[in-house]
């Protein structure tokens, strides 16, 4: 079966396995910390909508562990429940199967919060409840995807290009045209990502189009290009490329920075290239859906993510970069100066956000399904 529509965001299965998070994770009930504060003023109480000491969150693997959930509980009193999906698709089914699930806080991606906010499915955000958007980085204050935060708060973020072994090749990759460049040096030793929107993109970028171009003529020119490259592709891949890479097997592979600063450290021969004509630039957010039967647990939880402290712990745990200003200063020098996570701002203004192209996305199927099938 063709992947689904921006597939890519299945990353968080693959680039952090290392956690072995089951299907959902729950904590037992703690006391409240002897800090004498409590997030949000939340204390457990008990409604007619159900137990609200209790929160249901929906988010990717890895994006919490019982370290995090635990010490949300013990800072609110609240017992912490998460359940994990592998794309925005399966997490926007679920949420309109069951009428929301029971789920106080979800994690969809950018453009999957602008779906989601044209369904009416999210709660628009009070600022008065929130403490610490203020301290995101400008680029994060007013998206495109959600101007002016009105329903979502950025969590992480991140770029998609290519890891390569530096040792076993003689010029390091610049752009997305390095893998036509080099295809004979690199032939059955390169993957490219399985995923329609971030394989088209990279080549219509390169190509000097837009990673959301909607012109026919830019698909097809993009898909022609690709076709030329299939013979020396390797495979397709969001996650086989990793023991691959490291075992030496693969020169070269497309991947989310994300999962390249998690791999790097095993291999000090492994670099992350951020292609100079552009790439896409994700990001992951917290929203409250209007189904909510916790709201005021789900502010406690944006509350305690947007604590430079705990996002500086999750940004080192976890891999990937943090859009909280305070929490990058806090950070080990190692870490800030780490370019595969915080790539220069001069390199990140021929980046795109993935946005929903509607009815176009038939176009881009169409064409992934012959390059892939063929």
């Amino acid at each position: 079966m063709p992947p689904t529509n921006l597939q890519r965001f299945s990353r968080h299965i693959t680039k952090r396995q290392f956690l072995q998070l089951a299907a959902s994770t729950t904590l037992s009930t703690l006391g409240l910390s002897g800090c004498g504060w409590t997030l949000a003023n939340v204390r457990p109480t008990t409604s007619g909508q159900g137990a609200t000491e209790e929160l249901y969150i929906y988010t990717w693997s890895g994006y919490t562990d019982d370290d995090l959930l635990k010490r949300f509980t013990q800072e609110t009193g609240i017992r912490a429940i998460a359940d994990v999906f592998d794309s925005n698709e399966s997490m926007l089914a679920q949420i309109q199967a069951k009428g929301g699930g029971g789920y106080s806080i979800i994690y969809p991606s950018d453009y999957m919060v602008l779906k989601m906010a044209d369904l009416g499915l999210l709660t628009k955000l009070d600022p008065r409840r929130i403490a610490g958007m203020n301290q995101l980085f400008q680029r994060f204050q007013n998206p495109d995807y959600d101007p002016g935060n009105s329903y979502s708060v950025p969590l992480s973020w991140g770029t998609t290009g290519l890891i390569y072994n530096q040792k076993k090749l003689k010029q390091a990759p610049a752009d997305w045209s390095y893998l036509w460049d080099y295809r004979q040096q690199l032939s059955r030793r390169m993957t490219l990502l399985n995923d329609v929107r971030e394989v088209m993109g990279a080549t219509l970028k390169m190509l000097g189009y837009s990673y959301n171009s909607q012109e026919p003529q830019q698909i097809e020119q993009a898909y022609e290009k690709l076709l030329d490259l299939k013979p020396a592709i390797a495979s397709f891949t969001s996650d086989a490329w990793r023991p691959q890479i490291l075992s030496g097997d693969l020169l070269v592979a497309m991947c989310y920075s994300a999962d390249a600063a998690e791999l790097m450290p095993e291999n000090s021969d492994l670099q992350y290239a951020l292609p100079a004509s552009g790439s896409s630039l994700w990001i992951d957010t917290l929203v409250i859906p209007k189904t909510a039967p916790n709201p005021n647990g789900a502010y406690a939880w944006i509350n305690f993510m947007l604590q430079p402290e705990v996002a500086a712990q999750i940004c080192q745990r976890l891999s990937f970069a943090t859009p909280n200003k305070e929490a990058f200063k806090i950070l080990p020098p190692e870490i800030q100066d780490n370019q595969s996570l915080f790539p220069p701002e001069s390199t990140l203004e021929n980046c795109e956000g993935l946005i929903p192209i509607g009815e176009f996305e038939e176009v881009y199927d169409r064409y992934w399904t012959k390059l892939t099938g063929s």
